[in-house]
């Protein structure tokens, strides 16, 4: 029986509930020393005092180092524009001003509050008066001129001022068509930031030796975090070794470098193991969130209420650095129609440096908010010309031939339709809205969504003892991608069970290069070289194995753990037999498969500034929410929630429910509870009592359909799953509040204090 499609446990559900697993922050060595660092206290300003002479004889302090013993280096994923150490400015709130490593932690805390510091603290620039541009805004990065790409000088992108990165699409005859228009809807969409929250911190154990770094730690994305520690050391990427480790959850906050560049710098000043970890407060304070952004959205309408023009500007606060924000300046382009026929459209996006921790990935990046003003808006369309909501989408939505804003030719977008047909079977739209309530509503929406491109290898080797080992940088935090999506894949290739499938932690020196578990890449991306390396090793077991059988290697087949002849159960040997025989004879059996998605056909002359191309790999999805407002406290509770998602093709099950099940809780986290509020470029909220995080009462249990549309270079045409959830959930939820109070929902997180502002408006 084949393994695809079945409901098998993950891997690593025993270790965990155990307690067995080695986490990132649970790892140690004999001989280290404790790191921590002194962190920036206001948001901006010059360093005028920084006196170590202090901490450097307190007991236990071993060194101390400030931005006078830095390597002099910039780096960045994109742009090379932060130093490990603040110089003489401070740009954040926490930005790292000193570190010292001592003995132990409490060693180490006791110097640093021991440093002299003295800061002149000037007024910071927050997201309001960056997008305002006036010349007379200070510069959060006076010398931005000097910064230069990571990829070289000739890969460098549209930016001014406090304006980090700028994308923009320009089509000829968009005003002309909004002057002549019967009708103009315009709504705004305020976002706040939202942490991962995830329920490991950050940490790093680093050691130097022979001329090299070895960094532990537990990241998304470990070639990515060898790369900047290399560029903050100024050594060569091969001069880094990272060892991954279970990670405790990450949802895009480790895809890049944090403690790593700071712990290798101690280990090699100290010649000691350097172990950096930070607390919940300053994890909080200094995490790449999910950026705060402006959207602000105006759709040009003919007689028969078509939407023949649009325009869409998006403002996005990128926080002191840039990191990957810069790529995700391009995401705007590619959602401003959302999953309907839309004319000519002028999409302006900016992304604004601000005296804030730098902002970064987070499940569905971007496409939270923006799907959330898009949906909102046809909400608001709908509701100017006075027809159903559900059946306006309809009558607009794509269909196969049509494109995207960049040119992207969509072959498949009449999967859209088939999701909002199978919504209906489960919650007929009528049904569901006559029987509403007092301060009930309902909203729904549709979307698509990528499954992350980029390289990614496995190696698979047959084990003399029948088992079979991958070999492989892809992580799993938490997903199941690797413990069920690949495990699963391997293990129906070869007809044994999933236990006997051994896959090795990330290591940069050892396992090939992967663009890490994000935007929900790896079972499509590594699940497709791990089996192709599995058909290779199968084909070179069986050539062992046929002559064991006196067989035709294309009469055998692999079953319960062994091999023999199609529709003779007396002719079988066991793989262990096979594989230790092929040793032996023929050499160890491995085979190395590599993938990476195919070029997307796109206009480049489409846009500006255009740094994500194009979205590979598509899925389609739809989804509904029932919610219910206390008229009284303002509280939103979601009675119902309804996901029809395209999978590709269901590896697991369970996998599949637990990912869209999540992603739902998280993005309803986002609409209704969670916020990183900021006040005078500080946040508000600074630990996880103040932070408010649903909890498990606030979330509904998703109605689910699957839809499977197998992608032909996809394993058993698998696509991505893990991300595409949150994408439509604050769209969604938005749009039943608004219809629950009668009034446009214009921020999020929607608070209780929202609601009942405009409870009092109506």
């Amino acid at each position: 029986m084949s393994l695809i499609g079945a409901p098998v446990i993950r891997t690593d559900a025993v270790a965990k509930v155990r307690g067995e697993s080695i986490y990132g922050v649970d790892y140690v060595v004999p001989g280290m020393l404790h790191g921590c660092l002194l962190r920036s206290p206001v948001p901006a300003g010059m360093i005028t005092r920084l006196d170590t002479s202090a901490a450097a004889v307190m007991p236990g302090v071993h060194a101390v180092c400030t931005s006078a013993d830095q390597p002099d280096t910039r780096a960045g994923w994109v742009l090379c524009e932060q130093r490990m150490f603040a110089t003489d400015r401070v740009r954040y709130e926490g930005e790292p001003v000193a570190v010292v490593v001592a003995d132990s932690s409490e060693q180490a805390a006791a110097a640093i509050a021991a440093i002299d510091l003295e800061i002149d603290e000037a007024p910071g620039v927050d997201l309001a008066s960056a997008m305002a541009e006036d010349p007379e805004t200070p510069l959060v990065h006076p010398e931005w001129k000097s910064y230069q790409p990571a990829a070289g000088p000739e890969m460098d992108h549209p930016r001014r001022r406090n304006v980090a990165a700028e994308m923009t699409s320009e089509p000829d005859g968009v005003e002309a068509l909004f002057a002549e228009a019967a009708l103009v809807v315009e709504d705004q969409l305020v976002s706040d930031r939202q942490y991962q929250a995830y329920i490991e911190p950050k940490s790093a154990v680093a050691l130097f030796a022979e001329g090299r770094y070895t960094v532990h730690t537990a990241v998304q994305y470990p070639f990515n975090v060898r790369d900047r520690v290399a560029q903050f050391l100024g050594v060569r990427s091969s001069d880094v070794r990272v060892i991954g480790h279970t990670i405790g959850g990450a949802f895009g906050g480790k895809l890049d470098a944090a403690l790593e560049p700071i712990a290798a710098f101690m280990a090699q000043q100290t010649g000691r193991p350097v172990r950096l970890v930070n607390n919940r407060t300053e994890d909080l304070l200094t995490c790449p969130s999910r950026e705060n952004a402006v959207v602000r959205i105006r759709t040009a309408l003919d007689a028969e209420g078509n939407m023949i023009a649009r325009e869409l500007l998006c403002d996005m606060d990128n926080g002191a650095y840039s990191a990957e924000s810069i790529w995700l300046a391009s995401i705007p382009l590619h959602l401003a129609k959302g999953v309907y026929q839309v004319g000519p459209t002028r999409v302006v996006s900016r992304l604004h440096y601000t005296n804030t921790a730098p902002t970064g990935a987070f499940r569905g990046v971007a496409g939270t908010y923006l799907y959330a003003a898009v949906e909102r808006h046809m909400d608001s369309i709908a509701d100017a010309l006075g027809v159903d909501r559900r059946n306006y989408r309809l009558d607009h939505l794509l269909v196969d031939g049509d494109t995207l804003l960049n040119g992207q030719v969509l072959d498949d977008a009449s999967v859209l339709g088939e999701a909002f047909d199978r919504l209906e079977e489960i919650a007929p739209w009528a049904e569901v809205n006559a029987s509403k309530g007092p301060y009930q509503g309902v909203g729904l929406g549709g979307c698509l969504w990528l499954t992350n491109p980029m390289p990614g290898q496995a190696t698979v080797k047959a084990n003399e003892d029948g088992t079979i080992s991958v070999i492989t940088s892809a992580t799993d935090n938490g997903s199941g991608a690797v413990t069920m999506g690949i495990t699963q894949i391997v293990a129906d290739e070869f007809g044994v069970d999933p236990t006997d499938i051994h896959v090795t932690a990330p290591d940069t020196d050892v396992t090939g290069y992967d663009a890490g578990s994000q935007g929900s890449r790896t079972t499509h991306i590594v699940g497709r070289a791990a089996r192709d390396a599995s058909l290779e090793v199968k084909r070179q077991l069986a050539d062992v194995a046929a002559g064991m059988l006196e067989a035709n290697p294309t009469d055998l087949e692999f079953t319960n753990g062994t091999v023999g002849v199609v529709g003779a159960p007396g002719s079988r040997v066991s793989l262990a037999e096979v594989a230790a025989a092929g040793t032996w004879t023929v050499g160890p059996i491995a085979a190395t498969g590599s993938y990476t998605t195919p070029p997307v056909e796109f206009d480049p002359g489409c846009a500006n500034g255009l740094l994500f191309p194009a979205m590979p790999t598509l899925t389609y999805h739809a989804h509904m929410a029932v919610v219910e407002v206390d008229p009284v406290t303002g509280e939103v509770t979601v009675q119902r929630y309804v996901v029809v998602q395209d999978v590709g093709r269901v590896i697991n099950p369970t996998g599949v429910r637990g990912q869209i099940q999540g992603g739902v809780a998280q993005g309803i986290g986002h609409t209704l509870y969670e916020s990183l509020r900021i006040k005078d470029c500080r946040y508000l909220e600074r630990t996880l009592e103040t932070y408010r995080l649903p909890l498990a009462v606030d979330i509904p249990t998703v109605e689910l359909i699957t839809l499977e549309h197998p992608d032909s270079e996809g394993p058993h045409g698998a696509k991505g799953v893990g991300e595409p959830p949150i994408s439509l959930v604050s769209a969604v939820v938005a749009n039943a509040v608004s219809d629950a109070i009668g009034s446009p929902v214009e921020r999020i997180p929607i608070t209780p204090e929202d609601v009942l502002e405009a409870l009092d408006r109506g």
